[in-house]
């Protein structure tokens, strides 16, 4: 369950160590704007939250199967429904899937078209803010990574992206600059030395 939280806001009874958050007398209360999860334990600045818009690729995990729909964890304030009368392939719980958001319902929930089973491979979790700078201008960024190290990365606008084969320790290298030096100049050139030394 996924509420929004205020600053100086109670997230729970007991201490826990949660980035955006500080333990006084043995409860956890926010310090930030953001989105807790109570079942994750996980507080996400406002600021790193993201907001559904038709035609976003998004990745996510199958929830719950409910036989004509399909509840998909988005991780966000956002749930993700897919339709099985929309879906060439039947998904079980824990399912990882990519789909591309068709419209947002009143109740806040997106409804996604066009799902694909994606099978193995590896997610990386970055700030939904970041995907421009990790995509690039005409998503030059993400072509060379995929080109120079011969890995399929699918890139969900709600800040989970996933692997599969090539060298995945070296996408998520790159990655993590990109996140972490978004803001400064030259990355791309830094971005581009990385990946031409690593291979």
């Amino acid at each position: 369950m996924q509420r929004i939280v205020i600053p100086g806001e109670k997230l729970e009874d007991k201490p826990l160590r949660i980035e955006g958050a500080i333990v006084d007398n043995g409860k956890t209360y926010s310090t930030v704007m953001g989105s807790y999860d109570q079942d994750k334990k996980a507080l996400i600045p406002l600021e790193g939250l993201w907001y559904p818009m038709p035609g976003d690729t998004v990745v996510g995990r199958i929830a719950e199967d409910k036989f004509t729909v399909y509840i998909v964890d988005l991780s966000a304030p956002y749930r993700g429904l897919i339709f099985s009368k929309d879906s060439n392939e039947e998904f079980v719980a824990g399912d990882l899937v990519e789909a591309t958001v068709k419209e947002l319902d009143k109740t806040q929930t997106a409804i996604l078209g066009r799902p694909r089973k994606l099978t193995g491979g590896k997610l990386v979790y970055v700030k939904p803010s970041k995907i421009p700078r990790i995509l690039g201008r005409g998503n030059n960024m993400i072509k060379q990574l995929t080109m120079k190290t011969h890995t399929d990365v699918t890139v969900g606008m709600n800040g989970i992206i996933w692997l599969r084969g090539g060298r995945l320790d070296l996408v998520s290298e790159a990655l993590n600059m990109i996140q972490e030096e978004a803001h400064t100049s030259g990355l791309t050139n830094r971005v581009m030395s990385l990946l031409e030394l690593g291979a």
